[in-house]
């Protein structure tokens, strides 16, 4: 049976507390995570009062991120994220998109939000319109639609082919020898 152990946060751990409190966790979680990574040790007297000044600008920098989250959320609402991928003709990606895509894409559009915020359960394997949360902590939650669409191959060829009929970029044995006679031409006169 796994008993619970008492211990003093030294710095802030997500999901769990700020610097400075005194928290019960598992013995496990203890042993094998907090302890060996230094963000936790057994609580003092002498250190909780240590740890107090650093518990009060924890706590001012988590309401100053939360305000910050909240703002980004309200303007979150009725967002519409379209992505554009490379599809075959049934609609499949070549690919996927993933969480960091829509946070990228999300980045680009002037919303300062990172990956984990992004909760996709699966990454987006075909096209079409995908309601996507957007969730800070457990309570912050709002959803996004991304949609995504075909971006087609032959679109992109038709795109990039010169206007003049498009062999421009192609270059003849003949072309090339003409090339070489005007050359040697306009170096002997």
């Amino acid at each position: 049976m796994a008993r619970n152990i008492e211990l003093l946060l030294v710095e802030s751990v997500e999901n769990l507390g700020l610097v400075g409190e005194v928290v019960r966790v598992r013995a496990g979680y203890a042993r094998n995570y907090l302890l060996p990574l230094g963000m936790a040790e057994f609580p003092t007297e002498s250190r909780i009062a240590e740890l107090q000044t650093a518990r009060v600008e924890a706590a001012a920098k988590a309401d100053a991120l939360r305000e910050e989250q909240e703002s980004i959320l309200g303007k979150l609402g009725g967002i519409v994220l379209t992505l554009r991928r490379p599809t075959n003709d049934k609609g499949i990606l070549y690919g996927s998109v993933s969480q960091r895509d829509i946070s990228d894409a999300l980045i680009q559009g002037g919303f300062n939000i990172g990956i984990s915020a992004v909760r996709l359960s699966v990454a987006i394997r075909r096209t079409g319109d995908y309601d996507v949360p957007i969730q800070f902590g457990k309570e912050l939650r709002e959803s996004i639609t991304v949609v995504v669409e075909s971006e087609s191959v032959i679109e992109e060829m038709a795109d990039d082919t010169p206007e003049d009929g498009g062999d421009a970029g192609v270059e003849t044995a003949a072309d090339a020898v003409a090339e070489e006679a005007a050359e040697s031409a306009a170096d002997e006169s």
